[in-house]
């Protein structure tokens, strides 16, 4: 019986973001011009929506913010949602500029290493993923250009569980600045028709909540909106910050006129059940504690306050004892005893007297409390319709007597055998959680984190009653044998008050004319069987009002509660069981879009070195750290030939020039262990172009080869040729072509640019510059860029190739130059100290016709202090 509580939404929304990376004087940037109210440092967040549709509990849910940057220059912004860890992400769009890039799922170690080779080519924004108490939080960081506007929009699915008689959605709402639209909307379609609906926010007053605020209901709609305006987001009538944080809760039921109901759309069926004024199944249960040193202090304390409230809720025909274990085993009594108010009064004195001691034995405690339920079953001390339930708390590994986590959850599983359930209660973070939810998981029960709040003697009361009141023992949902398909999981050993089962399947027949359904179990005093049957045509009836819900929407349940199942089976499948449960998630994973454990998406521009790339990957429950995404530094040549070395340690660029007679080759890359080379050849302008002005040089040829491949291209502004052996093949720049062999790629993209890589760890773009055909001075020439050069060795060398192995460089006594507009400096570089000068030189990968200006630190005199030995040194005799 699924026992978590986590709700359909739960979002923090920074207002959509939060923005980062930006001067501490906003003003000397932006000048006098006036912002928007609500910018924060020249970024404007003007909308935020959230759209959650909720049909037959499955909610599908759109997060969407707008921004736009009013600033002079390009500015990093965030954007923030915390989602119920239960909740799988199905996509996720980012638009630039009316552009839109989609995400993509695929399998995890495709994702990742289309992840490394967007991140191997220039600069990135990374997904962060992190976890909390109930959450997950999802980060995208893109660079926005001046002007520009950018939307973000995430969208996620889930099955809403029942708790305690309700289910909740709860969004953590968390702007950080004003917004223009702040919109949340949430349109609640059940066929059982709702009988009740409600919404509160912890951060408003009821006045205020009132008029911004409107939630409704009528047969099977619910619809609730919460649009507050400017003043009403303020925290005060002339503040200009927010006041929206906190939480935003709906709650909702349906009407349970029978206590089960089934639903089936396009040969796909689901089927609820929760029955209702059954009388409570007395229960048996055995409280294992941990009170080793680590529960010292403010732990036991809680734990004490938590069992000290339960015994108060404790029912008179439910039997119970206590096992504290620390290095040694110790029990309140030597079998279960019934919870009359004397036993409770004696039981209230023994855990006032608890108190932390010594190491942790976890095996020998579960052990103890096991063979204490088996015995008081076998030997009738307890009633014969009744229920037996363990439930333990620990803070810590065990390190006395048998402390394998393997060993130990064989003995469990063993001395269990299937009879009742195990709960797992793990506090705070130090512990392995993994061996507790897999023991749990193993034994019908589920694992439960504790955290070190101010709450947590209410997270352990909180746990409790999810338990306390079992209705039927041994469940066992049935269907007409040979009329379901790919059936999700139908028994459960206990279904609890306020609680629900939820099994969902497929016809092997959809033009059946009725379909039943049986639900059978015990109860405190007879079996029951709970029989539904459906008419299709009544079905189809009352689902017709498709504008309101999405049409597919059982069969996505479906898969999602499939996945959701075969996950947790995974956890302790071994060799070709969990190969076969892996292969099944992993392919229901793709086909319907789920970001799972199993799958990650990637966004990233497409055609653009400059990437703006994210990775989603579903978050386990360890613990968590940030995702930082490596700075990959690229090098490359174009222009007169200038050099431009970017150094991302520094996130500043050295530039060079290097002036030869037109006709030399010069040697940029070399890596004499993979066989890599890259050499260009120098053309001039026009003859007698600039009369007695210096001369100005370009790249018009390019050589790479690799002697491993026995592989040679060689590059022209009219034409590309290639050589694999003694075969050439000869391609024009008006083609759009894509060559591969093993380990090696080669695309062409008609008028303008070049991308060859060899493998995941290289890759180089040479740029087609075209001149105007009349142009009196200028010829075609051409840029090369390195874009990773991960898989380089350590020995690579040349003009550019010395580059790609980390180097520092200091600069100091900035000061003006000859020309005002470009300060000169001194550098200490390679122990030569050198004068050098600001500027910038021209980046054409993203844009062939105007370029990006990227700053940098020229080297004077062909670089000469900076690059190995002199420039002449890299001069060599021909191409290849």
């Amino acid at each position: 019986m699924a026992l978590t509580r986590w709700p359909c939404l739960i979002l923090t929304l920074l207002s959509g973001l939060a923005v980062s990376g930006f001067p501490r004087n906003p003003s000397r940037l932006l000048g006098k011009r006036s912002l928007p109210e609500g910018a924060v440092d020249g970024i404007e967040v003007y909308s935020t929506k959230v759209n959650c549709k909720v049909t037959s509990r499955f909610a599908h849910n759109v997060v969407t913010t707008r921004a736009v940057n009013h600033a002079n220059t390009a500015k990093e912004v965030s954007f923030d949602v915390e989602l119920p860890k239960t909740a799988f992400i199905t996509n996720f769009t980012l638009t630039i500029d009316g552009v839109t890039y989609p995400g993509n799922i695929k399998e995890k170690e495709v994702a990742k290493k289309q992840y490394e080779k967007a991140v191997s080519q220039g600069k990135t924004a990374g997904l962060v993923k992190a976890s909390g108490r109930k959450l997950e939080k999802f980060t995208v960081s893109v660079n926005v250009a001046a002007g520009s506007k950018v939307t973000f929009e995430l969208t996620y699915e889930e099955l809403l569980k029942r708790h305690k008689g309700k289910y909740e959605m709860y969004l953590k709402v968390q702007p950080k600045q004003l917004v223009k639209h702040f919109e949340i909307t949430a349109d609640i379609f059940e066929p059982q028709g709702i009988s009740t609906l409600d919404a509160e926010a912890s951060f408003i007053t009821n006045d205020l909540l009132g008029s911004a605020l409107t939630k409704s209901f009528s047969g099977k709609k619910g619809h609730v909106s919460f649009k507050p305006s400017l003043d009403q987001q303020r925290s005060c009538p002339t503040c200009t910050d927010s006041l929206l944080k906190g939480d935003f809760i709906i709650t909702y039921d349906v009407n349970r006129e029978s206590p089960a109901n089934v639903q089936i759309v396009n040969g796909y069926f689901v089927h609820f059940f929760a029955p209702q004024g059954l009388p409570v199944v007395p229960k048996s249960v055995v409280f294992v504690i941990d009170v080793s040193g680590s529960m010292h202090g403010r732990k036991m304390e809680q734990t004490k306050d938590a069992l000290l409230k339960i015994l108060e809720d404790v029912k008179e025909d439910d039997y119970l004892n206590f096992i504290l274990f620390s290095g040694d085993v110790t029990t309140w009594k030597d079998s279960l005893v019934q919870a009359t108010p004397e036993n409770i009064q004696e039981a209230r004195k023994f855990v006032m007297d608890i108190h932390d001691q010594g190491m942790t034995n976890i095996n020998d405690a579960l052990l103890r409390g096991i063979s204490m339920l088996n015995k008081a079953r076998e030997e009738h001390t307890v009633p014969e319709r009744s229920t037996s339930i363990i439930i333990m708390l620990t803070d810590g590994d065990a390190n006395v007597g048998e402390s394998r986590p393997e060993k130990i959850q064989e003995n469990v599983r063993n001395a269990i055998d299937g009879k009742f359930p195990l709960y797992n209660l793990g506090f705070g973070n130090n512990l392995n959680y993994n061996f507790l939810e897999n023991m749990a998981l193993e034994n019908h029960g589920i694992a439960r984190r504790i955290y070190e709040d101010s709450d947590a003697n209410l997270q352990l009361q909180g746990f409790y009653e999810e338990v306390a009141n079992p209705l039927l023992t041994s469940v066992e949902v049935e269907y007409p044998q040979n009329a379901i398909l790919d059936l999700t999981q139908n028994s459960y050993q206990h279904f609890y008050d306020g609680s629900e089962i939820v099994v969902a399947g497929r016809l092997a027949d959809e033009d059946m004319n009725s379909f039943k359904a049986d639900v059978k179990g015990h109860g405190a005093i007879n079996d029951l069987t709970f029989t539904e049957e459906v008419d299709m045509k009544e079905m189809e009836k009352a689902l017709q009002e498709r504008e309101y819900i999405f049409g597919d929407y059982i069969e996505r349940l479906w898969a999602y509660l499939t996945i959701e199942q075969l996950l947790d089976k995974r956890k302790n499948a071994r060799g070709e069981e969990k190969e076969n449960l892996t292969a099944q998630a992993l392919e229901l994973s793709l086909k319907y879009h789920f970001v799972t454990p199993l799958t990650s998406m990637v966004v990233t521009k497409p055609e653009d070195n400059e990437n703006q790339t994210a990775i989603a990957n579903k978050p386990g429950e360890g613990r968590h750290k940030r995702y930082q995404v490596p700075k990959t530094p690229y090098y490359y040549v174009d222009g007169d030939p200038h050099f431009i070395i970017q150094v991302p340690e520094k996130d500043d660029a050295i530039c060079f020039n290097i002036d030869e007679d037109p006709g030399t080759v010069l040697r940029l890359i070399q890596d004499p262990v993979t066989g890599l080379t890259v050499n260009g050849q120098i053309i001039g302008e026009k003859t007698g172009s600039l009369g007695s002005q210096a001369r100005r040089t370009y790249f018009g040829k390019l050589g790479i080869a690799s002697a491993r491949m026995d592989f040679q291209i060689e590059v022209t502004p009219e034409k590309i040729t290639l050589w694999n052996g003694d075969a050439p093949s000869t391609f024009s720049w008006l083609d759009t072509v894509m060559i591969t062999q093993d380990g090696l790629s080669v695309m062409i993209n008609r008028k303008k640019n070049m991308v060859v890589s060899f493998g995941d760890g290289v890759t180089f773009v040479v740029v087609l510059h075209q001149v105007w055909k009349k142009e009196p001075a200028h010829h075609d020439f051409l840029g090369f860029y390195v874009v990773d050069s991960r898989g380089m060795s350590a020995q690579t060398h040349g003009l550019l190739g010395q580059f790609f192995h980390p180097f520092d460089f200091q600069v100091s006594d900035v000061h003006p130059g000859s020309d005002p507009t470009k300060p000169d400096a001194t550098m200490v570089v390679k122990n030569h100290q050198l004068t050098v000068t600001r500027g910038s030189q021209k980046d054409y990968r993203k844009d062939i016709g105007v370029g990006r200006n990227v700053a940098c630190w020229f080297v004077h005199n062909n670089g000469q202090g900076l690059i190995d030995g002199i420039h002449r040194d890299y001069i060599v005799p021909n191409l290849f």
